[in-house]
């Protein structure tokens, strides 16, 4: 919607009973259900030239009417922040994240993100929600990173964040976890939810959890620690993180649910490796989804982060050395 769009709606007798937010949103193509709610609530879009809020629910034969205005220019300013493509078309970007970088502004992270960088990258973005900004169809924490899937417009929006809410894309991420594990496979299935006494902490153990799904495997057994595939199911804020912990394996160097204890049960060798590190240990590896516009079905992966993969390294070279020492034994 670059230029303002005139909306006339009929409700026809299979719509009635729909939120008036939900019919709007399936109408127009190129409008989220959140968008619609917020011209709905500012009176943009009427029923019968009535205000009306977001949930009310339709009759046969009611007219939505209005003028939605061309989107306005994003409150967030452009700037000059490299960006590791893995695909750019006109309706999409996959980015490969690095660590360390915040996915939008927020207070205490004005300007430096990831948003910032992709408006100085793509000046002639449409409008999503109302504002010339890229859509954010899934998010990271800003220490984790990897594959991160941007639209570029409202349909593709629409249409990618209808293919997380089916759970048919697919999300691998690498994670790397103190010791190790039994079985060579598992499944980690306890809900998440915010923490009941620290809010900025999710917990199994919330009495409003969500139910969550982690499906795991092992990549590669390392000294004292293992890389693991993790294999999301569900998405819920800080999953992986929480469930690994739950689990007993919490990921190496998380600051939030991997207390300093952890290292106490490593060998000095090992610990001397691990203690450096101050974010965790996670990475978006793969990722599969269909194009929202094509359809055609398309697979990313992105390299772990040099400090990651450094890591990973000396674990496996520390390994090797003891292997030969044990060997030089005999």
């Amino acid at each position: 919607m670059c230029h303002p769009q005139n909306v006339s709606i009929t409700v026809e007798e299979d719509e009635a009973g729909q939120r008036i937010d939900t019919l709007i949103a399936s109408r127009i193509p190129d409008c989220s259900r959140s968008f619609a709610a917020s011209l709905v609530r500012q009176g943009i879009l009427q029923v019968d030239s009535k205000s009306r809020k977001p949930g009310y629910r339709l009759r046969p034969g009611d007219h939505i009417h209005g003028i939605i205005p061309p989107p306005a220019p994003s409150s967030c300013e452009p700037e000059p922040i490299d960006l590791n493509l893995l695909h750019e078309d006109a309706d999409l970007l996959v980015v490969n994240k690095p660590p360390g970088l915040v996915v939008h502004p927020a207070p205490g992270h004005a300007g430096g993100t990831l948003v910032n960088a992709l408006l100085y990258h793509c000046p002639d973005l449409t409008g999503v929600g109302g504002e010339r900004r890229p859509g954010i169809v899934h998010r990271l924490d800003k220490d984790t990173s990897g594959v991160l899937v941007v639209a570029k417009n409202g349909p593709a929006l629409k249409r990618l964040a209808a293919q997380f809410k089916s759970r048919t894309i697919r999300k691998l991420y690498l994670g790397l976890v103190h010791g190790d594990t039994a079985t060579p496979s598992g499944r980690i299935d306890l809900p998440v939810g915010r923490h009941p006494v620290d809010r900025k902490r999710m917990s199994t153990r919330s009495p409003r959890g969500r139910a969550a799904e982690t499906r795991w495997h092992v990549h590669t057994r390392l000294p004292e620690t293992t890389l693991l595939t993790f294999d999301l199911r569900t998405g819920r804020t800080h999953q992986i993180r929480v469930h690994a912990a739950a689990a007993g394996f919490p990921l190496v160097g998380d600051p939030v649910y991997c207390g300093n204890g952890m290292l106490k049960r490593h060998s000095r060798s090992i610990t001397e490796l691990l203690r450096p590190v101050t974010r965790q240990m996670l990475h978006a590896w793969r990722i599969r989804l269909h194009h929202p516009t094509t359809g055609q079905e398309m697979a990313f992966e992105a390299a772990m982060p040099p400090d990651m993969n450094r890591l990973v390294q000396r674990l496996t070279e520390a390994g090797t050395e003891h292997q030969e020492m044990i060997h030089g034994a005999y």
